[in-house]
């Protein structure tokens, strides 16, 4: 047989021929239907070699979100005199004409510009698009990376350029990251344009050799476990359908650097067949925490979250710690970092005279008042100056700061902001909201945890899906049964037997005693779910009136509208 030479088209475009236009957007918020872009920045690349910048500020017809300026330093007064979007989006579409385009998190940005040739009346881009957060995920193992992170990839192939939430600088640091992630794609023989897109999605050798490991797992809900010859766990999850799950592994659809290192070890796939889909998730945590697999990122150190505690003694003092005793002292967390627990102690102290020092204070101890004194940041009971009873007033507005009532750090930090944004101090107003951030989110979830851990036992019920009902039994926040009633089942000898079989729980200190914080927030997600019936409660679920949730809604407006990206660029794996 004569051999047949391919055509150019069938060998595909050698990567050092395709022009690429490397782009970043900055916005005022995450929705294109409700925000607008106030900067664009744009590279032309070909071979290694710059051909063309593109920059310029967009004014986006109304004022800037003051977290969008603290984040990007751009400012209402900046774009006052800039041009708006009809008289740029010509210009900026001219400048990627007939080029690949190339973004972090392509997604969002990609958005944006189709939104604004939409609204302009311009056909949209047809532009192959390459999505640098993907390639970094099928290249770079998590060893290498913590995260997809546009600064971490640059920090990663020594980009000189720092991103810093401005568009043209983010640009630039994305075509270094580019470059690198090509160089790596290169290993894999990944030398066109064609390729390149294709390789993202493509399930490697050994996703393929091993999809025989899920011909033995049912059709069910339950939990998975990854395990290699010795039989040591690599991986846990959970799902409504474990066969159909565990299927997709081996499929293009599963592109995580990471999940496909785990494959490629793994030799068998255990299963744990549970009544209901909560049962499955509860499990799956409790597995994860008691096996710690090396592949699963999230929840295989519940024990290391740490706690800010206001003190017992004459001068009680906000101190970190990872135990939670009965010993009448205020608790506030759990937090996952000693440094989210500074955080919100800085918060707490910015709005409250306690005192910062270290040592155990009597009514008799007489030393030199700090600089904090002369502040007017702390009383200085250590020298004398408040006794007992005066400090006590400080100690009872952090208890209740801790425990119900978060308006009036809330109140302080953000007057601070405000007076720091007013003078241009963009950085130092960040981290007050970073502070602010950590105390009200710490402060919300403690308060629902505690409104469902004080509860000695609940009966809850969901529609199953043949007509029956999912029922849990929940003692001070802990799943202690769970089971599947059949359709037309008297429901109340089913509840009987289910409560008399659930685990026995015992009461104990802090918000969460009888189970990690993790686990009482998924049975909370589950209650809180379309459908689900309360049929017992042993005692009153609520949540305090003046309490932190309504602030915490803020918040997560506030940082959705700062950037979107985080939560897909940096999102761990489980």
């Amino acid at each position: 047989m004569d051999a047949v030479q391919g055509t150019l088209d069938e060998l595909g475009t050698p990567l050092r021929e395709v022009t690429f236009v490397v782009f970043d957007l900055e916005t005022t918020g995450g929705s294109p239907a409700e925000h607008a872009i106030t900067e664009i920045g744009a590279v032309k690349v070909r071979a290694g070699e710059i051909l063309g910048e593109f920059s310029t500020l967009v004014d986006p017809g109304g004022p800037i979100p003051p977290f969008i300026s603290v984040l990007t330093g751009i400012t209402d007064a900046m774009v006052t005199a800039a041009p708006r979007l009809p008289a740029v989006l010509p210009s900026f579409l001219e400048f990627i004409r007939g080029t690949v385009l190339v973004a972090h998190n392509a997604g969002f940005d990609t958005r944006f510009v189709k939104a604004a040739c939409a609204e302009l009346g311009y056909p949209p881009p047809a532009n192959p698009v390459v999505d640098t957060v993907d390639l970094a995920r099928r290249v770079l193992t998590r060893d290498e990376v913590p995260n997809a992170k546009l600064a971490t990839l640059a920090r990663f192939f020594r980009s000189p350029v720092e991103p810093c939430h401005r568009a043209l600088q983010d640009a630039r640091a994305t075509v270094d990251v580019l470059h690198g992630l090509i160089g790596r794609a290169g290993s894999y023989q990944v030398h066109t344009l064609e390729e390149l897109k294709s390789f993202v999605r493509a399930p490697t050798p050994e996703q393929r050799r091993k999809r025989h490991l899920a011909e033995s797992v049912p059709h069910a809900p339950g939990v998975y476990l990854f395990e290699d010859a010795r039989g040591e766990v690599l991986y846990i999850g959970k799902s409504t359908n474990l066969r159909n799950r565990v299927r997709s592994y081996f499929t293009a659809s599963e592109t995580r650097p990471r999940v496909r290192e785990m494959i490629g070890i793994a030799e068998r796939v255990g299963h744990i067949v549970c009544a209901t889909a909560l049962e499955a998730e509860v499990r799956e945590l409790r597995l994860i925490g008691g096996a710690k697999p090396r592949y699963n990122r999230r929840s295989r150190f519940p024990e290391k979250v740490v706690w800010l505690k206001l003190t017992d003694e004459a001068f009680p003092r906000l101190s970190i710690v990872r135990e939670v005793r009965d010993d009448g002292a205020a608790y506030l967390g759990p937090f996952g970092s000693s440094r989210a627990a500074d955080d919100a102690r800085a918060a707490l102290h910015e709005a409250l005279p306690l005192r910062q020092c270290t040592q155990r204070l009597t009514p008799s101890t007489r030393t030199t008042a700090c600089v904090l004194h002369e502040m007017g940041r702390c009383g200085a009971p250590c020298a004398g100056h408040e006794t007992p009873a005066e400090y006590a007033v400080h100690a009872e507005a952090a208890r209740r700061a801790i425990e119900h009532d978060v308006g009036l750090v809330y109140a302080a930090v953000s007057a601070r902001m405000e007076r720091l944004a007013v003078e241009q101090r963009y950085e130092e107003a960040s981290v007050d909201r970073d502070r602010l951030a950590s105390y009200v989110r710490a402060a919300a979830r403690m308060q629902r945890l505690a409104a469902l851990t004080r509860i000695p036992q609940m009966v809850a019920a969901s529609p199953a899906f043949d007509g029956g009902w999912d029922i849990h039994v929940i003692r001070y926040g802990r799943l202690s049964a769970a089971g599947v009633m059949p359709r037309g089942a008297h429901p109340v000898p089913f509840v009987d037997s289910l409560v008399s079989t659930a685990e026995t729980v015992l009461p104990g200190p802090g918000p969460t005693h009888a189970a990690t914080a993790e686990e009482t927030e998924c049975i909370l997600r589950w209650l809180e779910s379309p459908g689900v019936r309360l049929v017992e409660v042993d005692g009153e679920w609520s949540l305090p009136a003046q309490g932190a949730a309504r602030h915490r809604a803020r918040i997560e407006r506030a940082y959705q509208r700062l950037d979107p990206r985080p939560s897909r660029e940096g999102r761990p794996m489980r």
